[in-house]
């Protein structure tokens, strides 16, 4: 028996989510037929919204509904210091620790000369236009520790050397709660290479 065409075609479009297969999008489509119409109204107001209200701000490149973003425009963040992450994503990973005071620069992205995406298909103008101000004293390489990270961070450490400003790179190396003897070797290295005085 055949589907009914509304049906396919949201099951279809669930499908291209990120890490949604065939059965999850089923489960999810049945899931909205069998629930109140308003809960389905929501879920598509609330997506309508994310594409009409959405924009990048035009400092940090960083999500928001008003340009500069609530970051940038804080007068209590330490504008002298930057972290450089690679979607936006991460800069509200990073500010759930709490822990870090500055503003941010998103890349859009990796250098990824496979993928076609080099620097000029990222904001690395922009953060390079920042550095060389002469108003920021540390900037913060918070790239992944992939391969595509690490070369990013690699370039972006060489390109804004020169600036002045201190360049430092976020830790890597073994996980809390977890057991020496589980680690891969690249991630042992990294741990030796970054372990600190105590």
């Amino acid at each position: 028996m055949k589907r009914p065409a509304a049906v396919t075609d949201l099951i279809n479009e669930l499908k291209r989510l990120p890490g949604i297969g065939q059965k999850t999008s089923e489960r999810l489509s049945f899931f909205l037929m069998r629930g109140p119409r308003e809960r389905a109204e929501q879920l598509a107001r609330a997506i309508q919204n994310v594409k009409d209200k959405i924009i990048l701000c035009s400092t940090c490149h960083g999500i928001t509904e008003r340009d500069p973003c609530d970051i940038c425009e804080d007068p209590k963040r330490d504008h002298s210091q930057i972290c450089v992450v690679e979607e936006p994503h991460d800069v509200y990973v990073i500010e759930a620790v709490g822990e870090f005071k500055g503003v941010y620069h998103v890349l859009m992205g990796v250098i990824s000369p496979l993928d076609g995406i080099g620097p000029d298909e990222l904001t690395v103008a922009g953060l390079k236009e920042k550095a060389e101000t002469g108003n920021i004293r540390e900037v913060i390489l918070a790239t992944n520790p992939d391969m595509e990270g690490e070369s990013t961070a690699l370039y972006l450490a060489k390109l804004l050397k020169p600036t002045g400003a201190k360049i430092t790179r976020i830790a890597c190396g073994l996980p809390v709660g977890s057991d020496i003897e589980y680690a891969d070797p690249v991630t042992l290295m990294k741990s030796l290479q970054g372990r600190s005085e105590i």
